[in-house]
């Protein structure tokens, strides 16, 4: 669902209970979003700015952003005039889409400056204008010059104006017309929370007792079913289940999964893309090395005519198709294909010739197979692991790509201290829980954190994580472990999944492999049964941050 009038409303009225607000940092997250790092007289917060074309919003957030190198020249802009600042209002033009921030800066001399931020939340018209106090537009996060739009440009030097208005009156303070439907007369309506409130009338609800509901809803209700199907009360009439969240916390939930893939290819450069045509690069290859190995197998005939020709040379002179002899053991007439530009012995060179480059070639071609399963193993792995990445982990797997030489470094790397990995560290107690979720993770986990009497455990015949278990041999912890290296797999969606737990003094890395492969010797399994909301709740409790 797209974010209405209505529950913009909720959301404002939480926003501007907590101004004054002072802007402390201004980031860019991907190409459609900003966020305000801001600060109130308690505490410091997330204020997120969304103009995606689906998924524009306004919020407090406790998603951990990942964010640029580099920022935009947009956010160099809004740093230079906003960083420090105060923002002293936030408010909704009437009840349509569009957010009002007054802001207030001094400048190096002390003077004080006066601008607007105006947030247009309308589908693929979402924007972010940063406006200056003649209102003439300093910047927007999505320029509009006059050749794309007439009526309205929202352009570096141009007056801004604000998106037209319909005429239609305020629910919160206007009576009810059952003639007429709710989106023709009132604002903030949409299409979702009309059937709402049509369904809760006709089931005896007055249009005043459901506006009152909505004005005072603290919550956010999601549906169990879909996601996107959420608002600030129950939508009784989708015959659903729906989980009650804190507002801000509830579009967390709602948003953060669908915009996780978005970012990931505003990080890593479309990693999703490059891995899948890597994988179906090293797939479409393997057919014609199985045939040219089918043809190096089928070497010794290759010499038998070579040998025939060779026997009765003289009978063959240039200029012949083929030849027919019988077989020195069986009889049988054996037909040898010739080049009619050779004589019987200069065929039978080439025969020979031919013998041994298939002789050869079984050797290179054994390799040639090996290195290519090699290849569609790592890039089906790692095709898996992007599928569960976050935006860390995503980055994390470009980096490995760099180091095995597939994808160039962007930029020339600065001295820095070593970034430390995203890995999901659990503590129960003496006792701690290390998930990876991709071949640096796993690999570190394994080779560096792991010590030799520690529980290491590995979803049987599946790519995944590798999930280390130290301090404890107690059997909950050993089946919460072995829940997350099931979870973590291409096996999550069965129903049950064989887990392999080994001693880490009984895994061996095998030589000149690609990252996170080992051997292991002396395994247990297990049955497990992964159970997701489990598991996240799990992480809730016990992640170390």
């Amino acid at each position: 669902m797209a974010l209405d009038g209505l529950f913009l409303n909720r959301i404002i009225q939480k926003l501007s209970a907590q101004t004054p607000l002072k802007i402390q940092r201004i980031y860019h997250v991907s190409e459609n979003e900003l966020v305000f790092i801001v600060r109130n007289h308690d505490a410091k917060l997330q204020l997120l700015l969304s103009a995606h074309s689906v998924h524009n919003r306004l919020q407090f957030s406790n998603q951990n952003f990942v964010y640029p190198q580099e920022p935009s020249n947009y956010v160099m802009l809004l740093r230079k005039h906003l960083e420090d600042g105060l923002i002293l209002s936030i408010q909704q033009i009437g009840l349509d889409r569009v957010v009002e921030f007054k802001i207030q800066k001094r400048n190096e001399l002390g003077d004080l400056h006066q601008y607007r931020l105006m947030i247009e939340l309308m589908g693929k018209y979402a924007n972010v204008v940063f406006v200056d106090d003649q209102d003439r537009v300093i910047d927007a996060l999505k320029r509009i010059p006059p050749y794309e739009n007439t009526k309205r440009t929202i352009h570096p030097g141009a007056v801004y104006n604000y998106p037209e208005q319909s005429d239609r009156k305020n629910p919160f303070t206007s009576v009810y017309d059952p003639t007429l439907s709710l989106m023709d007369q009132f604002h903030g309506f949409s299409p979702l929370l009309a059937r709402e409130v049509d369904h809760r009338l006709k089931q005896g609800e007055t249009f005043e007792s459901i506006m009152n509901q909505i004005e005072h809803s603290e919550l956010c209700f999601v549906s169990d079913e879909k996601a996107s199907d959420y608002h600030c009360i129950e939508l009784s009439h989708l015959n659903q289940s729906f989980t009650e969240y804190p507002l801000m916390e509830g579009l967390d939930h709602v948003y953060q999964a669908l915009e996780e893939k978005e970012r990931i290819k505003q990080h890593s450069g479309d990693l999703i893309k490059f891995i899948n045509r890597e994988l179906k690069k090293a797939k479409q290859k393997r057919p014609k090395l199985l045939e040219a190995m089918d043809d190096a197998l089928d070497c010794e005939k290759w010499r038998s005519y070579g040998d025939y020709l060779y026997a009765y040379g003289m009978q063959v002179p240039k200029g012949l198709k083929s030849f027919e002899t019988k077989d020195f053991e069986t009889d049988e007439i054996i037909h040898i294909p010739l080049d009619d530009k050779y004589d019987g012995k200069q065929n039978a060179q080439r025969y020979y010739q031919k013998y041994n480059k298939g002789k050869k070639g079984q050797v290179h071609i054994t390799h040639q197979l090996e290195l290519n399963q090699n290849e569609i193993d790592y890039f089906t792995s790692l095709s898996e692991q992007i599928e569960l990445a976050s935006v860390n982990d995503a980055i994390e797997i470009r980096e490995e790509l760099v180091r095995e030489g597939y994808l160039k470094q962007r930029h020339a790397p600065k001295r820095k201290k070593e970034v430390k990995l995203n890995i999901i560290q659990l503590h129960f107690g003496d006792a701690r829980i290390y998930v990876g979720k991709n071949n640096l993770q796993n690999e570190q986990i394994t080779f560096k954190i792991g010590q030799k009497k520690d529980l290491w455990f590995h979803a049987s015949a599946y790519h995944g994580s590798h999930v280390l278990l130290q301090n404890s041999e107690d059997k909950d912890l050993i089946e919460i472990a072995a829940s997350f290296a099931a979870y973590y797999s291409k096996a999550r969606g069965s129903a049950k999944v064989e887990v392999q737990m080994v001693q880490v003094k009984d895994l061996k890395k095998i030589p000149d492999a690609k990252p996170g492969m080992v051997n292991i010797s002396n395994y247990s399994t297990l049955m497990i049964e992964p159970n997701e909301a489990d598991l996240i709740q799990i992480i809730k409790d016990h992640q170390v941050k």
